[in-house]
């Protein structure tokens, strides 16, 4: 039996990499090893990933002390990763997984040591956080991910900046284009949510038009889970944190895979963005300038 639905593998003949994802997939488990638990409890931030009732797929981002993420087990002996937070107010995330239990997505980070893991699974609110029961856990190379160290944390600044738009202005076509990372959230026909990261040297994330934008896909692990969700269902949701300020730009709309090659993609994504959320303070974290990833293409 395979870990991967139709669009997944569909992606994966397309890109000639359907062994080498067929041996992969012994990775993938619904356990966590106890390294995986070491991993997520010492993290300070998590991205999530889910669709709203509309369809629409938003990529958020959740902070914490490190222990705010654990895994503990239900009164049926099964593992279930625990987290004592949500989405801050004003992220359209918050109030989709806090009504009923939803799929989603599930990346944590450590950008000091270019580590991530992600989780695909099924979120149960709890009133003060959220109960995820995992169906995918899997751990990813370190290719492409800027390493970061933790300069400090800021302090509550009051009330927080919401704004909505449906494209991008000046200002925030500067941030997209100067991000060196940025999350991506994505479903499959039916309803699965996942959440990766993608990461390059600045300027790959390119802005076509205020609602238009595209970038690389860099040869990865080869599951093309995310792929594999674009082929079967279209929309999506993309998270641009800015380090330096603890804001987030969350875009939700439709991605596309143009299959041209060049000499260091193995294709293409194309993003028409419906609409955005721009959020101050979502993270009081504070981080170094960036070390980028030796793998990036020129």
């Amino acid at each position: 039996m395979t870990v991967y639905h139709p669009g997944e593998l569909a992606v994966q003949r397309q890109l000639g990499q359907s062994d080498l994802a067929a041996r992969l997939s012994r990775m993938v488990r619904a356990e966590i090893p106890d390294a995986a638990a070491d991993f997520l409890a010492g993290q300070p931030m998590v991205v999530l990933s889910g669709a709203d009732d509309s369809g629409h797929v938003w990529a958020s981002l959740v902070t914490g002390p490190p222990g705010f993420m654990h895994v503990a087990t239900d009164s049926e002996d099964a593992e279930q990763i625990v987290i004592d937070a949500l989405p801050v107010t004003g992220d359209p995330l918050r109030e989709v997984v806090t009504a009923q239990p939803r799929h989603v997505g599930m990346i944590a980070i450590q950008p000091q040591t270019r580590r991530r893991m992600r989780v695909n699974g099924v979120a149960t609110p709890t009133g003060a956080g959220l109960l995820i029961r995992p169906d995918q856990v899997y751990s990813n190379c370190p290719k492409y991910i800027s390493r970061r160290h933790v300069t400090g944390a800021a302090g509550s600044s009051g009330a927080r900046a919401v704004r909505h738009a449906p494209s991008l202005d000046a200002r925030m076509t500067r941030i997209v284009s100067a991000a060196d990372t940025f999350f991506i959230g994505s479903t499959d026909a039916a309803g699965n949510a996942d959440a990766s990261h993608r990461g390059g040297n600045p300027g790959f994330l390119q802005v076509l038009s205020p609602n238009r934008l595209r970038w690389p896909d860099y040869r990865g692990n080869s599951m093309f889970m995310t792929l594999g969700n674009i082929s079967v269902n279209p929309r999506a949701g993309l998270l641009i944190p800015d380090w330096d300020t603890g804001i987030t730009l969350q875009l939700t709309g439709s991605a596309e895979i143009l299959w041209e090659r060049s000499t260091h993609a193995q294709c293409s994504v194309a993003f028409t963005i419906e609409e955005l959320v721009e959020l101050s303070g979502v993270s009081p974290l504070r981080w170094s300038e960036a070390e980028l990833s030796p793998a990036n293409p020129d």
